[in-house]
């Protein structure tokens, strides 16, 4: 980056574009911490195929697909552009580009929110739990995971509620994409249900690796990059730097899930997962609320890091009682 920058304007522009590129790194890391606790949550269980399969498939996904492919494609699609023309946009015309792009984050918000919404409740939900990190009130929640579907109604609820605060000619866009997330999260796990329930050997596969659990941590990984992709471009329109940015942070995070899962650092410190997930519900709402009102990322990020120091205190408490 520093090159790049040094061809385009000399030693001004190369520390301007190394600053740029710091700073969304950073974004990118405080953004995503929870999201590798949750991963190594997942990814603990599986065997060393799948596990580099992530680190590696999973890496290209998230660094080119969702840090640069994927907001070409939306405007593609918005705007009947080929990608090759939206690419040129992006590099000629950033703020157009930019603008473009952003003027569909109530869409790209509703699906992504949804979908981090069903990771928090069905772990708030579930009744198979045998740790609680706030005691009784997480005992009774818990209990509703007795009724099944109870996260999807819950999720329902909330998308039709704060679609009330978003103007009429959006709303049905907000809506029909929130179902989308509601629906690829429920689809994932049926694929996981009917695999679990298939014989001994898929149930076997789903448990330490599986296409399934793949494709629910790239989504899981694409909903948290959302925010951070729309957020990006009020740092910077150039998409080189965004890309390199945002995917270097990717990779961090990443390379921190592998570390949690072979160090069993959540099986150390037992309420990590807890806070995390509280975090994810969280920044689901946070989601929300950017529809119509900006919340910086400085804030999200802090408070999605705040929850894991605070689930990091709760478990030296716990190993020492």
């Amino acid at each position: 980056m520093a090159f790049l920058g040094f061809t385009q304007g000399g030693l001004e522009s190369s520390l301007d574009f190394l600053w740029l590129t710091l700073v969304l790194i950073l974004m990118e890391i405080s953004l995503s911490f929870d999201n590798a606790i949750v991963n190594a949550s997942i990814l603990k269980n599986w065997n060393a195929f799948w596990k580099k399969i992530f680190l590696t498939v999973g890496i290209l996904i998230a660094v080119f697909g969702m840090r640069l492919l994927f907001p070409l494609l939306i405007v593609a699609f918005t705007t009947n552009l080929s990608i090759i023309e939206v690419w040129s946009l992006a590099l000629n015309d950033p703020e157009q580009y930019s603008q473009k792009l952003v003027s569909h984050h109530v869409e790209v918000s509703a699906f992504g929110s949804m979908f981090l919404l069903l990771v928090f409740l069905n772990f708030l939900f579930d009744d198979g739990r045998k740790i609680y990190w706030i005691g009784r009130f997480e005992q009774k929640l818990a209990n509703f995971g007795k009724t099944k579907f109870i996260s999807y109604l819950v999720s329902l609820i909330s998308l039709f509620s704060f679609s009330l605060i978003i103007e009429d000619a959006r709303m049905m866009d907000f809506i029909i994409a929130g179902l989308w997330g509601i629906g690829v999260y429920l689809t994932i796990h049926l694929m996981t249900h009917f695999l679990e329930n298939s014989g001994e050997n898929l149930k076997d596969l789903i448990k330490s690796g599986s296409i399934a659990g793949f494709i629910y941590l790239e989504i899981l990984d694409a909903s948290f990059s959302f925010d951070g992709v729309i957020g990006a471009f009020a740092i910077t329109k150039d998409i080189i730097i965004i890309m390199v940015g945002l995917g270097v942070g990717a990779m961090f995070v990443r390379s921190m899930t592998i570390y949690l899962v072979e160090k069993g650092t959540l099986n150390e410190y037992v309420f990590l997962e807890h806070g995390a997930h509280y975090a994810i519900g969280i920044l689901a709402f946070i989601m929300l609320l950017n529809i119509k009102y900006h919340i910086p990322e400085a804030i999200t990020g802090l408070i999605g890091i705040s929850f894991i120091l605070l689930s990091l205190y709760s478990s030296i408490k716990y190993n020492k009682r």
